[in-house]
């Protein structure tokens, strides 16, 4: 297997700064804000031709309460699933209690321990290493990770720990991306830990306890797949605390990655605006959608009469989407999100041939003609594929740009129902063709006109 690196340490000494450095990414949140990361976070990296996994984690502090001392339980599960451990320990506080209790639960593990002394820019390296030499974990290493520097070093020494990962043996398949999207406390980290049969991520009764996306690969029934579980979504106004912000744009960004977005909404409140706004950034963005409505256990009989109206009333835009009725706390109906899944991704990704799409829109053109246009009729000529993910289908023919929105749609039901495609939008593009006939009266009219000239000229000269 991929060998595993983790980085713990108290809170803000630097961790997702350094993770980002190895990764050569920007996925983990940075801000000078303690407590910001408090999942698990994995990321793939590769130094010198070695490959291996960075496993991001929430700070340490010793006196954790409520959803810190969930946070706390996560980085040490960490610890305990890593190959190598990063202990990052910050130059300007020196040695702190909580380094101490660290240092102690490490040494327990017996696994080969790195410790980082962070943000060494404008300091004697040698002095500010030299504390913490007495937590009795061996060498100590410091490094600026905003900076970059140091980490070379670093790296070159830990590598002397970690085999040459061999692709050939052991290839890692890119599953299904489902990205778990929702409002804040709608359940959304309960249904991946129950997705997952692991509490894999941290689940507490406060809004806003995910502020990162946390991207998981797992397999099921020998199928890959990697699962997203992002921050909530609130309306811009509700949303007050900087790193909040963040934790949105990190969402929506999810979204884009993902191959289909499972819509978590919280049966009790019904359909609200927020969960509209969401589905709609999810069309938009093209995704394949599937709808689960959380919380459903427990509900009164009239009352679930009165939500499925509701869903048959303000969803008729989303009509291609599955819905599914479950309890991501005990289970119910979770498996069959799968079966939605993977028909949806299945429709969104599968390719078509030009010959095919073509009679699909011969036959749509022969049932409802296109209308006219000043006096002339839109002609639809022929259609292939423009891409997947979503299906994208152009359409060729003469004065496309004037085909009208209620034609469009028309065609739109007529592929969905040809190629039998569930939980994936469908967009279609016009083109106009090439007229091989347009400019042919002018040069005609100016082949007379010089003819005329030339007929003239003779005549002239003859008389």
């Amino acid at each position: 297997m991929i060998p595993t690196i983790a980085l713990v340490g108290r809170p803000n000494v630097g961790k997702s700064t350094l993770f980002n450095r190895l990764t050569k990414t920007r996925d983990a949140i940075v801000a000078n804000f303690s407590g910001l990361t408090r999942d698990r976070k994995y990321g793939d990296a590769e130094f010198a031709g070695k490959r291996f996994i960075v496993v991001d984690t929430g700070g340490i502090s010793g006196d954790e309460e409520g959803i810190d001392s969930a946070m706390a339980d996560q980085s040490l599960q960490a610890m305990a699933e890593s190959d190598i451990v990063l202990f990052l320990v910050d130059c300007r506080e020196g040695v702190t209690a909580a380094d101490q209790q660290i240092a102690d639960h490490l040494r327990s593990l017996a696994k080969p321990t790195f410790i980082v002394a962070n943000k060494v820019d404008g300091l004697n390296p040698d002095i500010a290493e030299a504390p913490f030499y007495e937590l009795g974990l061996g060498e100590v290493t410091s490094i600026a990770a905003s900076h970059g520097r140091g980490i070379r070093p670093l790296m070159e020494d830990v590598l002397e720990h970690i085999p040459v990962y061999d692709e050939t043996q052991n290839r890692q398949q890119h599953g299904i991306k489902m990205a778990i999207i929702g409002r804040p406390n709608v359940g959304k980290s309960t249904l991946v830990n129950r997705m997952l049969g692991d509490d894999r991520v941290i689940v507490f009764d406060m809004p806003g306890t995910t502020r990162d996306s946390i991207y998981i690969d797992y397999e099921r029934d020998g199928k890959p797949y990697t699962i997203i579980d992002t921050a909530g979504v609130r309306r811009r106004k509700n949303v007050k605390l900087t790193v909040e912000k963040f934790s949105i744009i990190k969402s929506l960004q999810a979204m884009d990655d993902a191959n289909v977005v499972i819509l978590v909404m919280d049966a009790s409140e019904g359909v609200v605006d927020q969960d509209l706004h969401l589905m709609g950034y999810a069309i938009q963005s093209g995704r394949a959608l599937v709808v689960a409505l959380n919380k459903w256990d427990g509900l009164e009989d009239h009352y679930k009469k009165y939500v499925k109206l509701e869903l048959e009333r303000r969803l008729r835009f989303v009509d291609f989407a599955d819905i599914h009725f479950i309890s991501a706390l005990h289970g119910t109906g979770v498996g069959n999100l799968y079966k939605s899944v993977e028909k949806a991704y299945s429709s969104a990704t599968e390719k078509y041939s030009a010959n095919f799409l073509t009679r699909i829109l011969e036959d749509a053109v022969s049932s409802h003609q296109p209308p006219l246009v000043r006096g002339r009729r839109i002609k639809l000529r022929y259609a292939h594929a423009g891409g997947h993910n979503p299906p994208v289908i152009v359409v060729h023919g003469n004065q496309t740009s004037e085909v009208p929105s209620h034609y469009t749609r028309y065609l739109e039901k007529v592929f969905r129902r040809a190629l039998d495609l569930h939980g994936t939008p469908i967009k279609i593009e016009f083109k106009s063709s090439d007229n091989p006939f347009a400019g042919r009266k002018n040069k005609m009219a100016e082949r007379k006109t010089t003819s005329k000239r030339r007929l003239l000229k003779n005549v002239k000269k003859k008389t």
